[in-house]
């Protein structure tokens, strides 16, 4: 499987400086990344919600390796949420942070991504809109789980992610899901050792569904972070067995990904959410992309064959 494969390159330097600089990789990079600036991606917040649908912003940048960079990546997010608040988009634009961009992974990283990423989540909720904290590898989720949890105490709309094909995952949606939490339920993009993850898609997909009634049952608001139309069906239907109404949950694509199916979902009254990263520092989310789906690699590969 070329999954992995592609996984660990997305932490090879080497890999980085040859991706980089290929003459096809920008044209291709930017079907998934819009823009590398506020002002390049504002005109796309705005066409996108003028279509009906939601998005979520993601500044990409994942290696942070001093205090300043963690600081830097804070302010990246006030920018934008400062060019946000004229547009009055309340939920309809919110953001979702990596906290080993707010320095989680240096010494005292807890403290430090806690310190960073609270006036991040403070300013939103001035805006009216929220911050979602994604999941990384499983080494980083008790700290993010516990700083999911100091902030909400101040910021109850936070919300977190979690990643179906960790073992761990069931345990973590009952609890967040009796907590009344905001949750986007992912499949998992990071590779993960056979003792704590499920290896086998077939095992994902049921641990998804497992994990995906627990959400739906539960008192939170369940985000379905899914492409797979047979699991969007299924979760249509886990909905209304759980009496939940279009605007008790919401679907969330990636952009560049099924743009048509954005469409379609918001046209049936659903609330459709598009994950929309920029930036400067895209290499790791791209690969990432990739290794997801066997169609974004030929995609790439292809685009290299016709333009390189």
């Amino acid at each position: 499987m070329l999954g992995p494969v592609i996984l660990a390159a997305s932490r090879s330097d080497r890999m980085r400086r040859m991706v980089s600089a290929a003459p096809v990789t920008k044209p291709v990079v930017d079907r998934f990344i819009p823009g590398e600036t506020v002002d390049e991606v504002l005109p796309i917040i705005q066409g996108l919600t003028g279509q009906g649908l939601e998005l979520t912003m993601d500044v990409v940048g994942e290696d942070i390796t001093n205090p300043a960079q963690a600081e830097a990546a804070r302010d990246a997010y006030l920018e934008l949420i400062d060019r946000l608040r004229p547009l009055d988009l309340g939920t309809r634009a919110e953001m979702s942070v990596k906290l080993s961009m707010f320095g989680q992974a240096l010494d005292g990283g807890h403290e430090l991504a806690l310190k960073n990423v609270r006036p991040v989540v403070e300013a939103a909720a001035e805006i009216g809109t929220t911050v979602t904290l994604d999941a990384e590898d499983h080494t980083t989720l008790d700290s993010m789980f516990a700083i999911h949890e100091e902030l909400r105490k101040d910021v109850p709309q936070t919300g977190c992610v979690i990643q179906a094909y960790l073992f761990r995952t069931e345990a973590d949606a009952r609890r967040l899901a009796d907590s009344g939490s905001r949750v986007r339920l992912v499949k998992g993009a990071y590779k993960e050792p056979a003792e704590v993850a499920y290896q086998q898609r077939h095992e994902i997909d049921k641990a998804y569904v497992r994990i995906l009634r627990t959400l739906m049952e539960g008192e939170g608001y369940p985000m379905i972070g899914s492409h797979d139309p047979r699991l969007i069906s299924i979760a249509q239907e886990l909905a209304r067995t759980a009496g939940r109404k279009l605007d008790e949950y919401e679907f969330q694509m990636l952009y560049g990904i099924r743009g048509d199916e954005h469409l379609r979902l918001a046209a049936e009254g659903h609330r459709m959410r598009v994950y929309t990263a920029y930036g400067t520092d895209w290499y790791g989310y791209f690969m990432r992309r990739l290794a997801e789906k066997p169609a974004n690699l030929r995609f790439f590969v292809r685009s290299m064959v016709t333009k390189g």
